[in-house]
């Protein structure tokens, strides 16, 4: 795995790099597991526009992953690599020895021939599911369970990564990237390892055509609005408008301002992360 430069023949690929793709080992995805990929464009059910700038990019299959990890004590050998268009992360395509294969995240490291499997006696090695509370600390794991049996929702991305610091009671800290130490009940399964794909944050986009191939519409700034369109619309020349502090569209402060109303879950953080909102 790498990242391709180019000779800069135009202003667009001056700048732009992409990912060597010489770690995949299958370009086509099982055909057993992918679906159609409905996409909202940035609305929702009632049609309208509630995440901005979203709308266009190339169609995508779905790939099927098996966040949960659910089939248990059953060896699964790894077959393939594969790239996913849906996540940053790779994806791997394991068989198990009773003939079902089904996709996960390829953590760094995870090699063609590997063996992994899921359940409580499942061994501490990469690829391998198993309960928090089995797993020894200071274990660097990946797509974690927030309810048991849910299935994987943190921890997901290209290169991330969670450190288990300490055990207690029924519950387990972890340490995410963000310097976040939050709080998971024991009986959550996560995977041990880190997410591979290390290099998707050194790729540099080059161009305004490759955001829209993935989806992404532009962002115009507010300084550069009207005054009836943004609060910092106006004045001469870049002088912003008659608010002092960035704002949104609305006038909501966009910078220091805490956001955050999920009171339910404010228990299970522990140290909440620099900067938050």
């Amino acid at each position: 795995m790498g990242v391709k430069s180019y000779r800069p023949t135009s202003p667009g690929v001056r700048t732009k790099t992409t990912l060597i793709f010489d770690d995949l080992t299958k370009k086509r995805p099982e055909r057993s597991l992918v679906s159609g990929r409905a996409r909202s464009f940035g609305r929702n059910s009632g049609g309208r526009i509630t995440s901005r700038h979203k709308g266009g990019g190339h169609k995508r299959l779905y790939r099927v992953i098996d966040f949960k990890r659910d089939k248990r004590d059953v060896p699964a050998k790894v077959i393939a690599i594969e790239y996913d268009p849906n996540r940053s992360a790779r994806i791997a395509l394991v068989s198990y020895q009773d003939g079902e294969k089904r996709y996960i995240l390829s953590p760094h490291g995870l090699q063609i021939g590997d063996v992994v499997m899921a359940g409580e006696k499942a061994e501490i090695k990469i690829g391998c599911s198993l309960p928090l509370a089995n797993m020894p600390l200071g274990a660097e794991v990946h797509n974690v369970e927030l309810r048991p049996g849910k299935g994987g929702q943190m921890v997901r991305s290209a290169g991330a990564v969670a450190r288990l610091v300490a055990k207690e009671s029924s519950y387990v800290l972890l340490k995410l990237v963000s310097g976040e130490v939050r709080r998971v009940f024991g009986r959550c399964v996560a995977t041990i390892g880190r997410v591979g794909n290390l290099d998707h944050e050194k790729v540099s986009i080059g161009k305004a055509g490759r955001s829209r191939w993935l989806g992404r519409r532009p962002h115009v700034r507010g300084v550069a609005m009207n005054p009836v369109d943004h609060p910092h619309g106006g004045g001469e020349g870049k002088a912003g408008g008659g608010n002092p502090h960035p704002v949104s569209p609305w006038g909501q402060l966009s910078k220091g301002y805490k956001t955050r109303r999920n009171k339910r879950t404010n228990r299970f953080i522990v140290t909440r992360r620099s900067g938050t909102r």
